[in-house]
């Protein structure tokens, strides 16, 4: 080796050394990395027998080709996902507004969680507002209800419908705040028609697809009711479904509800499914007192029917029923199903077992219980495609939003999964993964920092400055709740609970300073009776109130009595003579 090459060694060490640049540094995101650590991993295959076991009974006479099978992940958005998981419990309900810039989750954990992709980065998945509906006050034992459907307005994204198990639905702003709470009806009543609103639980509910201040929801009472949001201390219309099960009473519970306009322009539709197995459709904008077709018996009596939808054509309903089958039916010919297929419910675990339509209804997605996305054909539900999601555990919600070309989902483990494809998805996830990680602070962790917000101790207190004190700036009291349970404890068991501040535990001063400025705080410590028990012996010496007639105060003067008299005590009351 001669010297130009010895020299050109030390000027390469000597510039991986030095810096590029000076000043500030911007930091760029690697997309294609993050990218492929968000490309999904294809599950190891299992044995054939335990495959069998978990595989739904369909026809699949026409094997496809491994070619094949990579052109449907092509063209379907699952090549890529994105995981969230801000809940404590099983997601029953996901809803994204039509721009699929926000979208909301409901759990059986109680709340709905708010989140927004473009505040999103890859290290910073989380929810930036939790809201509990039916939380009146802030207390450890406030009662709280189960969330079962969450829906955007699709004509008017500003308010979102909120339905728990309780008979009042609420609406609420995108921003998580109340703006409407539907009145409820006298359970006293036996006639329903009479009644103001739901006297029992609601199961779902959606909006009309036309009519922005119109939406229907579903209850136990037996009935549909037909809200104007204008209007919440009374139904605009109600529908009872009237059962013919035996031992029912004519009453049943409805499970699932869907209304939809067609494509061409033709007329609404609103269809519901109830638990003594009937499937209900009426014209979707009246009159209500008939329905335009019904199917007694379309799926097996006292099972939960949790899923339904209707293609955007209106032509075609698909119902996921709890007897373990998806049937399609004709809108044109609603008296028999046009196909059937066997498919495991997870209704006898969770009431939701979702099925939905793609956006040009050109497929249909619905979940398993052993946690796999299965894309039907709509016409002979056939699997098109079957991928895993949360192996193990059922998924109970699924949504394909149009504006996206995302596929998310909500299973029993708590997690939401974004599934989707950087070549034909646009923003939502795949533009939370094309940005740069968020660099963490220390004030980013609650379990490293103290929450200002909480207050201080008496001890750190300097006097005459409380009125200057302002609020925390950290991130952990901008956001309260980051790290705290339901109840307001701490998640990390080696921070201790800091009870709320109140006016009269802000500080801890000392003892000796308020005995000497506040008068009579000695009281305090004070035993009423004694106090008042040392002035006797003044008191009766040198009274003040009686001074003046201290001279001329009568004697008081008591009879004598024998001492047989003091033996016998005071006389006996006769007895009554009739």
């Amino acid at each position: 080796m001669d010297d130009d090459d010895m020299a050109i060694e030390e000027n390469e060490a000597l510039r991986q050394f030095l810096p590029n640049g000076f000043g500030k540094h911007t930091k760029e995101a690697d997309v294609a990395r993050q990218l492929e650590k968000s490309k999904r991993a294809i599950a190891a295959p299992t044995s054939d027998t335990a495959q069998e076991q978990r595989k739904p009974n369909y026809d699949t006479s026409d094997n496809a080709t491994e070619d094949d099978s990579d052109e449907e992940e092509d063209e379907f958005p699952v090549s890529h996902e994105l995981v969230l998981k801000t809940h404590e419990r099983p997601i029953t309900s996901i809803t994204v507004d039509p721009s699929g810039s926000r979208f909301i989750t409901g759990s059986t954990d109680c709340t709905i969680k708010f989140h927004d992709f473009a505040s999103m980065t890859p290290n910073t998945l989380h929810a930036f507002k939790s809201v509990d509906p039916t939380a009146t006050k802030s207390s450890a034992s406030t009662e709280t209800h189960p969330i079962h459907h969450v829906e955007f307005n699709p004509n008017a994204p500003s308010s979102v419908l909120v339905i728990s198990a309780t008979p009042q639905a609420k609406i609420f702003s995108r921003d998580g705040e109340e703006l409407k709470e539907f009145v409820k009806g006298d359970m006293y009543l036996r006639d329903m028609h009479n009644t103001k609103g739901h006297i029992s639980e609601i199961t779902t509910g959606t909006w009309h697809p036309v009519n922005r201040n119109l939406c229907v929801t579903a209850g136990t009472d037996s009935t549909l009711r037909i809200w104007d949001v204008n209007m919440p201390l009374k139904q605009k219309d109600v529908i009872v479904h009237k059962s013919r099960a035996a031992g029912s009473a004519g009453r049943t519970r409805m499970t699932a509800v869907k209304w939809a306009t067609t494509t061409q322009g033709g007329k609404n539709l609103l269809v519901a499914a109830a638990l003594d197995g009937s499937l209900v459709m009426w014209d979707g904008d009246g009159p209500y007192t008939r329905p335009a077709a019904e199917i007694r018996g379309a799926h097996t009596a006292d099972t939960w029917t949790g899923g339904l939808d209707i293609s955007a054509d209106g032509r075609n309903v698909v119902t996921r029923g709890g007897d373990d089958t998806i049937k399609l039916w004709d809108t044109r010919k609603f008296k028999q199903p046009v196909n059937v297929v066997s498919h495991q419910s997870t209704s006898d675990q969770y009431a939701n077992s979702d099925i939905c339509y793609a956006p040009n209804s050109s497929s249909i997605i619905t979940g398993s219980s052993d946690g796999q996305l299965y894309i039907l054909n709509p016409a002979t539900l056939k699997p098109e495609l079957v991928t895993p999601v949360t192996i193990g555990s059922p998924l109970n919600t699924l949504l394909w939003h149009k504006r996206l070309n995302q596929i998310m989902t909500g299973s029993a483990n708590a997690s939401m999964h974004v599934l989707y494809n950087p070549n034909t998805s646009t923003k939502g996830a795949a533009m939370v993964m094309s940005k740069a990680p968020k660099r963490r602070h220390v004030d980013d962790d609650p379990n490293l920092t103290t929450d200002l917000s909480q207050g201080l101790s008496g001890d750190a207190l300097i006097s005459n400055s409380s009125s200057n004190l302002q609020p925390g700036t950290s991130y952990t009291s901008r956001h309260p709740t980051i790290g705290l349970t339901v109840s307001g404890k701490s998640r990390d068991p080696r921070r201790p609970h800091i009870p709320a501040a109140t006016p009269f535990a802000k500080s801890q001063p000392d003892a000796q300073h308020v005995k000497d400025s506040v008068p009579l705080s000695s009281m305090r410590d004070e035993d009423p009776r004694e106090a008042l028990l040392k002035y006797a012996e003044k008191a009766e010496k040198d009274p003040i109130f009686t001074n003046a007639w201290k001279q001329t105060q009568p004697k008081t003067l008591y009879a004598d009595l024998s001492g047989d008299e003091e033996d016998e005590g005071p006389d006996k009351k006769k007895s009554r003579r009739s």
